[in-house]
């Protein structure tokens, strides 16, 4: 899956100046994609395959939590607040309703925001001068390009490629334009 439009190089460096604040929200973020994971099987719970690799998601999204919980404490920072995530907000407001529907809407929608965060953090670790944090950040990119490819699998899975490849392209578009409708912040999306 290729994106529609790379993220900018004044998005990285708005998230180079203000590291801070990107930290408290990419915990925040692997936060939120254990619980959409654990969401997943509470949703679906008889399809089996499904299961299994959100419940395998939820494990390893925690684990980046508590990976990067661990940097905020290194680096002498506390986690903040939640705030609304108004990227991932803007692209569920195109989840359709009929269950079936919805459930390759959930999928390919996953698919497309852990795409996007692939290739945010090869940026920032391939700028990043601390080689701790550029590893760290580059091995993120990697699992994530893994996460995007598992539900596009789980889509292939459950749904005829006929129905999933232009519905992907529906998200790969509106992800596109609800990127360039987002301000340039100091945040994964």
């Amino acid at each position: 899956m290729k994106l529609k439009v790379p993220s900018s190089k004044a998005w990285l460096h708005c998230v180079l100046a203000d590291f801070e604040t990107f930290l408290q929200d990419h915990a925040a973020n692997e936060r939120k994609a254990s619980s959409m994971a654990m969401s997943m099987v509470t949703h679906y719970p008889d399809r089996t395959q499904l299961t299994r690799a959100m419940i395998d998601l939820a494990l390893e999204e925690l684990n980046h939590f508590r990976q990067v919980y661990r940097l905020i404490e290194e680096q002498g920072f506390k986690l903040s607040a939640d705030v609304k995530d108004h990227y991932v907000n803007a692209l569920r407001q195109h989840l359709r309703k009929p269950s079936l529907d919805y459930l390759l809407d959930r999928l390919l929608c996953a698919a497309v925001i852990e795409a996007r965060g692939a290739e945010r953090f090869q940026m920032i670790g391939d700028a990043l001068n601390d080689a701790k944090l550029a590893t760290f950040y580059q091995t993120l990119a990697r699992s994530e390009a893994q996460h995007h490819e598992l539900f596009v699998n789980l889509a292939l899975t459950y749904f005829d490629p006929s129905e999933v490849e232009p519905r992907l392209e529906f998200w790969l578009a509106e992800e596109a334009a609800v990127l360039a409708a987002l301000p340039i912040r100091p945040r994964l999306h």
